[in-house]
């Protein structure tokens, strides 16, 4: 039961009541939810006097004037005049690129109704949103509708909530119609719903689709292309019949009594035709095969999957399958070319089918995609197909379809139409995806922007960057406006006891022998350590970590930016920071001979470097000196170094192998990854070499001391924060994770890997050694790694203690406090340390837990692309070193296939696929899935066997591939 009531408080405020009355157990609970209403909320327009009274100063003393222009675009078509936009949610969810583009749309009201609803729905739309919203070249407008009295209806009885928002949506238009009458501003209603736009213009509306409105305007040919393809595919496809997706209502049934599983399916990266996805309730991942079995989802989708019957349960694909493969005349320009299920993929499943009759052990089950939660589709980069600028040639100027490759191999073209395919053809170009319909074989998409010529160094850059969804734009002027106004002039105040009650709380160590240690060329410096024997015959150690948060406060744009980048990204040749260089290079940045605030974690440590107590506070330090790895090593091992400096990182050398030494002792893992470093030409920016990454005894030193920094306030933010505190986990793997690796080990080495536990597993990899190989070991480290859990960022009331622990570092509990530069997992955990020292409150951002749930998506998502990216940039470089040159190295096979292999170059860490087919003419060939071992014959009569861990010699070149138009490192058998 519910009852509205209205009530008039002041002059130019009121207030609705909605009073609730809910009986649960026998008992009544009134609710009463109130929302005010002004009459002093702004339009927003320069023409309009009657609002002048209303721009008042914001109350960080900033301006608060009207953005939309008195002259906006004058169409003169349709009685449409001078005019202002207003949106509805569709128009921007499908179309942001567009109303980002400089070409268009100015003038535009975005009411709070919907830019509430784009935040519900899409996060990173809403963020770019509410740049463009702050952009005062585009003039976008935020219109408080619902708190306006003049704009402000009332939910109906029995009225659904997209009803609703349409409703106050089509108010917020019918307000400026009437409000701007008397100064000859049209108003328009954009919206992408069809009845949303017929009851619009019973009601007197000007109301127009994205598409009806931008063929009006006068460059409508630029912008055809970037119109989303929802309305511009009106011919009926009937390519294939995709099995529609089950209604909602059956989903969350299916999920709620066990018959249906929710998870991320993945797709293989040697198959585009197998996914897999896991659920809790299964040992093993669910297997997807077939286009109509994973029905039409993306890599990176949260779907909800049926198991199919056991007699359908299969083993996972030996073969290596890609969209070329499968059917290499199927990229046509036009759709009558195009088939259903090509003759290749029926054998192929056909064949798996086959191969399951006596390897049981080896089947697993099967489903199928019944359901798409929520789509990961984001900005793609590829090229146009090669035969689509050549078929233009017959077509001119008319808008057609083309398919567009996309650079990730593993996912499907997408169908775009435009007419400048010609203009296109050879460019590496941005598409997005709109829609796909269960009639067609391919997604639909729209064309957003060009990058560049394929192999244009910037347009490859950029388009690593899109790939791996970093957020690389300018930081805004409203996140600059948050940096200290000195600027780089800013410096520690000189007298701590200035009348600040924060500065007295610091300490002053400035008289500490402190420095950093870093990787060499390192500016971004987050950490600095000293230490120095007391008295009593124990240590004190000192961790030293910029006090980023001193600058980030909480809500602030500065903070919302970090946020949503939540990390930086470390490329071969450029840094993508998530804080302005400022910050990160300078006020931040420990730097030596500087004064600097800093967060300090003190220890008293005994000989055993067991600690005896620790102390949290917020400090100032002077660094004495910044050291790279190899700098540091070199005067720790240089006896003729005496100095107190050099006598305090020797100290801090002892301590830290007896702490490694403990970590080993309880289980941690030692772990690899094959790295490496591109030497960039200092004139140039060219590639010049590439090497293995050195490690010395100083990267361990640094290594441990973080690590106890890292658990130290772990701890402390716990035993405070219980439900909302930052930390980071890593899951026990299950040991269906290292079945494969086991089996290949047992068959071809005559070893095993132990999973009782992580010292059991560290043990069991110490003894994997082949006094053949020394490199053996590393390799099976480097595959062990790819078979753990991912480690992740939580919120600690998510999971009870006991799954706090981090199975790689063999600790209980852990978070990251270390590189507040860099991470914004950081910035968070600084701060609730300082609350849980009495510092400063913390702000409720961070005492929200459904707001922190939010963050800590956010920061893992990000930090697993940022890896990628990273990865993809040594790969790419990795690719312009070998472009002029051909040589011969060693390498490792980690996969065997049926018609093909991976293998791994520990010289530049790459792996590459090497095909059947490109080994030459191969008369016949075998596959023996139980022993590894792939042999084949050529006509000549030669005969070669590979199996897993074989060593290789491998001629290492760079080849470009011709569908993706992607460049990198290409290995042939030697």
């Amino acid at each position: 039961m519910a009852s509205v009531k209205k009530q008039r408080l002041s002059d130019g405020l009121s207030v609705t009541q909605k009073v609730f009355v809910r009986s649960r157990n026998g008992g009544a609970l009134k609710i009463v939810r109130e929302h005010y209403l002004r009459d002093d909320v702004p339009c927003s327009s320069i023409c309009c006097d009657d609002c002048e009274e209303y721009y008042r100063p914001t109350p960080d003393g900033g301006k608060n004037e009207p953005v939309l222009s008195g002259e906006p675009l004058d169409l003169g078509k349709q009685n449409i005049g001078k005019h202002y936009l207003v949106l509805d949610t569709n128009v921007v969810l499908n179309a942001i690129d567009l109303l980002e583009g400089d070409k268009a749309f100015y003038d535009v009201v975005i009411p709070q109704t919907v830019l509430e609803e784009v935040r519900n729905r899409s996060y990173p739309i809403y963020m770019r949103l509410r740049a463009l919203c702050k952009n005062d070249d585009k003039r976008f407008a935020v219109f408080h509708n619902e708190f306006k009295a003049a704009s402000h209806v009332s939910r109906e009885k029995g009225e659904s909530a997209q009803d609703f928002n349409d409703r106050l949506i089509r108010k917020c238009a019918s307000f400026y119609t009437e409000h701007l009458k008397s100064h000859k501003i049209d108003i328009v209603l954009l919206t992408g719903d069809k009845n949303n736009a017929e009851k619009a213009s019973k009601e007197g509306l000007v109301s127009m689709t994205l598409h009806n409105y931008v063929s009006l305007l006068p460059n409508f040919a630029e912008l055809e292309d970037m119109l989303p393809s929802n309305e511009t595919f009106s011919r009926q496809l009937n390519e294939i019949n995709y099995q529609d997706y089950y209604s909602s209502a059956r989903l969350m049934g299916g999920i709620k009594n066990g018959t249906l599983y929710q998870g991320v399916i993945n797709i293989s990266s040697y198959n585009f035709l197998e996914g897999s996805i896991s659920v809790p309730s299964m040992p093993k991942p669910l297997l997807i095969l077939g286009r109509e079995n994973l029905n039409r989802s993306f890599n990176g989708d949260s779907v909800i999957v049926e198991l199919l019957p056991q007699s359908k349960w299969k083993k996972p694909s030996t073969e290596i399958v890609d969209e070329e493969t499968i059917n290499k005349n199927e990229v046509g320009d036009d759709d009558e070319n195009e088939v259903i299920i090509s003759d290749q993929e029926r054998k192929l499943l056909a064949q798996q089918a086959a191969e399951t009759q006596g390897h049981d052990d080896k089947v697993i089950p099967t489903a199928r995609v019944v359901g798409i939660v929520k789509r990961s589709w984001r900005l793609y980069v590829g090229q146009l197909a090669s035969n689509a600028a050549a078929s233009s040639q017959n077509t001119g100027n008319a808008a057609k379809s083309c398919f567009v490759i996309l650079m990730d191999r593993s996912l499907p073209k997408i169908r775009i139409r435009t007419r400048r395919s010609r203009e296109l053809s050879g460019k590496r170009i941005v598409v997005a995806v709109d829609s796909w319909p269960a009639n067609s074989k391919y997604p639909e998409g729209h064309f957003v922007r060009v990058l560049g010529d394929i192999e244009d160094k910037d347009a490859e850059q950029e388009a690593l960057l899109l790939e791996h969804d970093v957020e690389y734009r300018p930081f805004s002027k409203n996140v600059l406006d948050c940096l200290p106004k000195e600027g780089h002039d800013w410096k520690v105040p000189e007298n701590l006891q200035n009348g600040d009650e924060q500065l007295a709380k610091r300490r002053d160590l400035r008289d500490k022998l402190v420095c950093s240690i870093d990787p060499p060329g390192c500016v971004d410096i987050d950490d600095a350590l000293h230490a120095q024997l007391l008295p009593n015959g124990n240590y004190e150690v000192g961790v030293h970590i910029a006090d980023v948060t001193h600058f980030v406060k909480p809500a602030t744009a500065l903070d919302q930016e970090g946020a949503s980048r939540a990390t930086s990204v470390y490329l071969v040749d450029k840094r993508i920071d998530m804080l302005p260089m400022l910050l990160g290079t300078d006020l931040c940045s420990l730097k030596p001979y500087v004064d600097r605030f800093a967060f300090t974690v003190l220890w008293e440590l005994d000989q055993d470097a067991n600690i005896v107590k620790v102390d949290y506070f917020k400090s100032i330090i002077r660094s004495k000196e910044a050291f790279a790895y190899e700098q540091a090593q070199l005067r720790m091992d240089d006896q003729s170094q005496q100095d107190d400096l050099t006598k305090g990182m020797r100290i801090l050398l002892k301590l830290s192998k007896k702490l490694k030494q403990k970590r080993l002792r309880a289980g941690a893992l030692n772990l690899a990854s094959p790295e490496v470093k591109v030497h960039m030409d200092s004139e140039t920016s060219d590639p010049g070499e590439v090497e293995v990454k050195k490690l010395v005894e100083a990267n361990s030193l640094v290594e441990e001391f973080m690590l106890l920094a890292n658990i130290s306030v772990a701890k402390k933010i716990y035993d405070e924060f219980p439900q909302v505190a930052m930390l980071r986990r890593h899951g026990a793997p299950p040991a269906t994770n290292f079945e494969v690796l086991n089996d290949m080990l047992r068959v071809r080495k005559g070893m095993s890997i132990s999973l009782e536990s992580s010292k059991a597993l560290a043990d069991s990899l110490d003894r994997c050694v082949d006094p053949q190989d020394p490199y053996f070991n590393t390799l099976l480290r480097i595959m062990a790694t790819r078979c753990m859990m991912a480690a992740e960022y939580f919120s600690a009331g998510n999971f009870g203690y006991e799954d706090f622990r981090h199975y790689g570092l063999a600790t209980e509990i852990y978070t990251h406090f270390t590189s507040p530069i860099r991470r914004y997992c950081d910035v968070v955990v600084h701060r609730q340390l300082a609350a849980s020292i009495g510092y400063e409150p913390l702000h409720s951002l961070h005492r929200d837990k459904a707001k922190m749930d939010l963050v800590v998506k956010n920061i893992n998502k990000r930090h697993r692309n940022a890896q990628f990216a990273g990865r993809a940039s040594i790969e790419y470089y990795v690719g312009q070193v070998m472009k002029n040159t051909q040589s011969t190295h060693e390498g490792y096979v980690i996969k065997v296939f049926s018609n093909g292999i991976v293998v791994l170059v520990p010289k530049f860490g790459v792996e590459s696929l090497i095909k059947l087919e490109s080994l030459g003419d191969i008369k016949d060939s075998h596959f023996d899935d139980e022993l590894y071992k792939l042999t084949f014959t050529g006509h000549n009569g030669q005969s070669r066997q590979i199996s897993v861990f074989d060593r290789v010699n491998v001629f290492v070149t760079s080849q470009l591939d011709e569908l993706t138009g992607k460049r990198k490192a290409q290995l042939k058998l030697a």
